[in-house]
This record gives C-alpha cells, structure tokens and sequence, in this order.
C-alpha cells in the first residue's frame, strides 16, 4: 500500500474518531440541547434542561464569576450582570421610596402570621415594581433585584444583642410560624416561578456579641442547637424558602460558612435542602483574618465549595477558586454542584428568560407606598404596639381631652420609625404628627424635645407641661444606639447594650417631670428592639406602652391605639426581665436560665404578655383527646366587654420531669378578632411530634413518656385552662 493510500486511512481512521463522539452527542438529549446556543433562555424547557445547557456551555471561569454576588454576567450568552444583595427585612430597604413596616420585633408581637404574610406580598410587589423601574433605566444597581437577604430567624437569646429587632424574638415557635408566613408572602404560591426569593439567615447560633462576630466561637451541646437555635432554620427549609446565609461564627469550632456540620451534614443531608447557601459578607474572609482556622484562600474556597456555598458576599471566591481549581481542590462536578442552585434561582426568578417574566410586567410606580400598602402598615403597627399597664387612663377620650403635651425627642423623629434595614417613606408619621392630627385642629398639642441621651441635668418642657392634664412621653433607644456592628454608630459596644437599664438622661427627666407636675397623668411609650427594666418607670407612669421601631405609619397607629379606634392587641415576643444581673454571661450559649423557657423566675412581663381595652374569658368546648399523631382540642373565647378586640390565645405545652426540659413552650397560638360582648370557637391541633426532645446519650429525637401538661391563657404565666395529657412510653410506634 503506497504513502497517499495509507495517509487516506490515518485520516478517515481519524475522522470516524472524531464522528463517532460527535454523532453519539447529537444523539443523546441532554447533549443535543448544549449545541444550541442559549437553549438555557428557552422557558418552553424544563428547569432541569435549562440548567443542563447552561453548565455544559459555560466555562469554568463564567461558573466562578456566577458564584460571586456582584457578578459580571455572561456578555456572550446575553446574561446581564445581577447583584444579589438586597434587603427586604420589613419593607424593600436601601432603595428609596418603600413602604416601611414596623421592624421584625413589632410584627413579631402582632402573633399575627397571616398579617404577616400579606406584608411581605407586598414587599415583594413593591420589589417587582422597583425592579421593572430599574430595568427600564437600565440602571439596576444593588438593593434593586429580587434576591432578598431576610428573615432573619435567629433567636432573641439574650436582651444585651444589638440585632434582637431584626428577629420575631425568644421563641423558636413564633419564630417559625412568622418566618413561614414571611416566605410565603414573599416567594408566592408557584415553586417554580418565585416571585421573589427569600433567605433565611444566619444559620446559625449567630446572637451576638456584635463586636466579636468575625472571630467569635459558639460553644453549645447538641440539645440547645436542635431545640433551640435549629428549630426555625428547619421549618423554614420545609416550607421551601429559597436560600440560606451562613454566618459570620464558628459553631463548635467550625466556621459556619465552610463547615461540615452544620452545612452538609444538618442542611443538606438530613433537612434534604436543595436551594442556594449564600455567605454572609466577607464571612469568607473573616476565616482567613478572624478565625484563622485557615489562611490559604483557595483551600478556605474549595472547603466552602465542597461543603455547599452557592454564592459568595464577597470576594474570596473570584479571588481564590481558579487556583483551586488548578491545584485540584476542587473538580469540575463540584463546581457544576455549586453553581446549579443558584442558576435555579435565577430561573425560578426569570432572570434568565429571552424576554422578561410576564407575570410581574404589570407592577410600576402605582404598585409602591398605595393607599392599600399604607393601610398594611398602619394595621401592623397598631397590631403591634403592646400595653404594659395601665391604670385605667387609657384610652383616651378625644372629646375629654382639651390639652395634651408631647415630650422626648424620640417623638418627633423619623429615624426612629424605620429601625434598621430600612426603605424611605415619603410621607412618615412621626409620634408628634399622628398624634395632633388624630386629635384635630381644636385640641391644643405642644410637643418639647425634654431631654438629650447623654446630659443628666438639664431638661426642657417641664413648665409647659404643667398647662396640660397629661403629658406622652417618649422613651427608650434608637438605631443608632442598637443594632448591627457599625450601623449602631452611637453605640460604645458595637451595637449591643452592656444592660437592659434606660438611659439615665430620660429616667432623670421623668424624675424631673414628676417632681415638676405631681398630679398630672403620665403615659409612657417605649422604642426599641429590646427589653428594658422598668421598676422605676412603673411607679411614675399611669400608663406604658411598647411601640418598638413601628414604621413610617407609627404615628398614626399610636394616636389609634392611645383614643381607642383599636384596642392594643400587641404581645411580647420576648421576656421583659426585671435585671438581667442573673443572666448567663453574654457568651454563653447555653439555654439554661434564659428566656420563659428555662427560667421561672426574674420575669417583670412574661412572654406573650399584652393588655387589652376588652377582657376575655375562656372555657372548654372540647377537652383535649390524644389521637396517634395530634393533641386536639377547643376552646370558646368571650369578649366580655363592649369593646370589638383582638385576643391572643396561646397554648404551652410543660414537660415530664427530665433533664434540661423547658420550664414550658408555645405550642400553638389564634388571634381572633372578637365583636363585643361575643365569642369564638377556636380549634387546636398539636403535632405529638412537637413534643419530642433531642436525646443527648442516643443522638436523636424522643418523645418522652409521663405527664404532658397543656396551658391555655393570653400569656406563658396565664393560666386560664389546665389539662394533663398522659403520654405511654413508644406512644408513636403502637
């Protein structure tokens, strides 16, 4: 055979090489998608096909760019650039004009889910809207997408966190029965199609100290961690939220955002989570500089891929995951691993789709701050504000009151409207301003600033005040005293309080005031995300209400709940302690002897406490019956008042007697809105799963045998109806 000849079969031997793979790609389905280009855009294909093209067709550098929250996009594809980061906490924040709802605090004390949930509907329609605007500018920056950074569902544990106003409080059951109502109301119905993507954060045990955070290591058992700190972050999983944020801490001596525990072995194999594991900013880094369990970037990257991130707040892994990738710390399967869940994310959104979502196309400038978001808000804040005491001097009768006397700073301010994680109102009601409005142009207001937060000795008002009746003052802290480490700038302690003592300039002046206008009567209303001791406030107020930080409505909805348009309906979602002397140390993470749960004592107002203008009593309608999976049962409400309210019923469940079981627990809650002089009938149903305990010694959950002892009443300390209900050992397996 000559040279040509031979030379024609090395290259037909060599064509067939290259035809054979090349005909079984175009034979096989998934691969034949990957020749055409853009396939991922065509929303006639699944999610799962889209997906398949687009990591076929991308390189690994496009991958690395797409796992970094300010990404540059794919310009060959057509992927626009997307930055994920935006805040939606109580309202679209840090991107103009939003409605601004009351702080998670206040709409936690509304024990009112459903509420909730149609607040967050219409954050995330105002979202929707504000995006379209953007997009019409081309101009879509940060703050302005439709990836959401909140709930935040970690636990109010100690009154000292400065963060504490950003959580629905103490109480891992309120916490998830408000975090799922958030998710709802925010994603939408459709799994496939959100309509904007909500996150839970910071998972977990992440409760302070602000100014430790970046190196800080919490320390705990597997009880208080399953229990306590777990709890919420797994009924959220459950009911489908989108994303996860990893905190800035160590659990246990592994940095939350690369460790094994809590990321793969909690979330991802036991909880079965299937979305986005997003870090907290620079929690990356903060391994590197703060915990320093590791200073080499692209293994610190390559961990976090192995173990689960899908998006970095940060700059670690566009930095250092290339070279990981070189040095075969990371394989191409990881990577492909890493990047899916946050390209479904973008799917489900439509961020990826030829031609923009239809769904949403609608919502514009008409969608943000109407009159029906307004009317939300004002009805979250009066839900909201609770009633401490009161000696009978509430409400207010408009036609009785010929003078009143505004006093504190605190009243006329905007800032303390909107708390933290913030949009802009165009039009907030301060205290001042719903106040005189409500009473009308015939009734005579002053207003005086009283006092500063920092000078003891000289005060303002005093004279003037004695030309009223009764005198509102205004109380408590402001966001730039608490909060987030660096946004709290006033603050001496990174955000946190050192005590849960008022500042000593206001109890200076009310002192001032009482001695200056003894017989005057005196309300007091209280700002803030935290617990305050109020021993001393007590004895010098007629009346004390908790407003928190309730949002540009606030005004109005205090003037509504001071003259009775609505009876206060707002309960604690966190314990009032009488000191917090006793408390465990700030570090500690322990439960034993923090909130209603494991502490008896030291409660000034308990959890879910709350007064109303009506009072309720309360009877069986049907006694509890253990069925094999539930507790059921009912129970009437009466309003026995000429006053339509709404009451909280709450139920609690206390244990057998064992190791470290809770003192008590909230179980199950209803908040009826009752005509007066009417009644309710409310029906109950309490998983038998809910009862289990983690079992240290076996490393799972129990269901302890003995005595369950179920408490029905409008607080953890009422007890309006008591029932044991005996549980048999292996009552789930018979």
């Amino acid at each position: 055979m000559g040279r040509n000849s031979m030379n024609t079969i090395k290259h037909s031997l060599a064509f067939l090489k290259w035809l054979l793979p090349a005909l079984l790609l175009w034979f096989e389905p998934k691969q034949l998608i990957a020749q055409t280009p853009n396939t991922f855009a065509d929303t006639s294909l699944s999610q799962d096909a889209r997906i398949a093209n687009l990591l076929q067709t991308l390189s690994v550098e496009e991958k690395i760019n797409l796992l970094t929250f300010q990404n540059e996009g794919v310009p060959r594809l057509k992927i626009a650039s997307y930055n994920w980061w935006n805040e939606g906490l109580h309202g679209v924040a840090r991107a103009g004009q939003a409605t601004v709802f009351p702080q998670a605090i206040g709409m936690a004390a509304s024990f009112n889910p459903s509420l909730l949930k149609n607040v967050a509907d219409a954050i995330s329609t105002e979202a929707r809207a504000k995006y379209n605007l953007a997009c019409a500018k081309h101009a879509l920056q940060q703050y302005q997408g439709l990836s959401f950074w909140a709930p935040n569902i970690n636990i109010y544990r100690d009154p000292r966190w400065g963060r504490a106003q950003e959580t629905y409080g103490e109480d891992p059951y309120l916490t998830s029965q408000m975090g799922i109502a958030f998710v709802g109301g925010l994603q939408g119905n459709n799994p496939n199609q959100l309509k904007a993507a909500a996150c839970a954060k910071h998972f977990a045990v992440h409760s302070g100290p602000e100014n430790q955070r970046h190196s800080f290591n919490a320390l705990l058992d597997e009880k208080d961690l399953r229990e306590t700190y777990l709890y919420a972050f797994k009924k959220l999983v459950d009911a489908h939220v989108e994303s996860v944020m990893c905190a800035y801490n160590r659990v246990n001596d592994q940095p939350c955002c690369t460790g094994n525990f809590l990321l793969t072995q909690v979330l991802r194999k036991e909880y079965m989570f299937k979305g986005q594991v997003l870090t907290d900013c620079w929690a990356l880094e903060d391994i590197r500089s703060g915990h320093k369990t590791e200073t080499d970037g692209a293994v610190i990257a390559a961990q976090a891929i192995k173990e689960g991130v899908n998006l970095e707040c940060g700059s670690m892994l566009s930095a250092d995951l290339l070279n990981a990738y070189k040095r075969n710390l990371i394989t191409l399967e990881d990577l492909n691993a890493a990047i899916e869940p946050t390209l479904r994310t973008q799917l489900k959104l439509g961020l990826l789709n030829v031609h923009a979502n239809p769904s949403y196309l609608s919502f514009g400038q008409d969608s943000i701050a109407n009159a029906y978001h307004l009317k939300l808000a004002r009805q979250m804040a009066q839900e909201s504000i609770v009633l401490l005491s009161n000696n009978g001097v509430l409400p207010l009768q408009k036609d009785k009151v010929n003078a009143l006397m505004l006093l504190g700073s605190i009243a006329s301010s905007e800032d303390v409207l909107l708390g933290n994680y913030n949009g802009l109102s165009a039009h907030p009601v301060s205290f001042v301003s719903g106040i005189t409005a409500a009473v009308g142009a015939g009734t005579r207001v002053e207003y005086n600033a009283g006092y500063s937060f920092t000078d003891t000795t000289h005060f303002g008002g005093l004279w003037a005040a004695s030309n009223a009746k009764i005198s509102i003052a205004f109380i408590g802290t402001t966001p730039d005293y608490e909060g987030e480490e660096g946004d709290a700038f006033l603050s001496n302690h990174g955000g946190d309080r050192t005590n849960n003592e008022l500042p000593a300039s206001q109890l200076a002046f009310l002192r001032a005031y009482k001695k200056a206008n003894p017989t005057q009567k005196l309300i007091v209303v209280i700002t803030g995300g935290a617990c305050f001791n109020l021993t001393e406030i007590e004895a010098m107020a007629d009346a004390i209400l908790v407003a928190w930080y309730p949002g540009e409505q606030g005004g109005n909805a205090l003037a509504d709940v001071l003259f009775g348009t609505c009876s206060p309906s707002g309960k604690l979602p966190i314990t009032y302690y009488q000191n917090i002397q006793n408390l465990p140390s700030f570090t500690n993470y322990d439960m034993q002897g923090r909130t209603y749960r494991y502490l008896d004592q030291n409660q000034k107002y308990p959890f879910g406490f709350g007064l109303s203008y009506a009072n309720f009593s309360y009877q069986w309608k049907q006694k509890p019956k253990l069925n094999k999976t539930h507790i059921q049962f009912s129970v009437q409400v009466k309003n026995n008042s000429s006053k339509h309210a709404a009451e909280v019923v709450q139920a609690y469940i206390s244990y057998p007697n064992g190791n470290r079981m809770p003192v008590k627990e909230l179980k199950a809650f209803q908040k009826p809105s009752i005509a007066a002089n009417d009644s309710v009938e409310l029906n109950f149903s309490i998983p038998i799963e809910e009862l289990k305990k983690w079992d240290l010694e076996n490393n799972h959950w129990k269901l302890y045998p003995g005595k369950y002892t179920l408490t029905i009443g409008s607080h953890s300390q009422d007890q309006q109806l008591v029932f044991i209900v005996p549980i048999k050992e292996n009552y789930l397996h018979e």
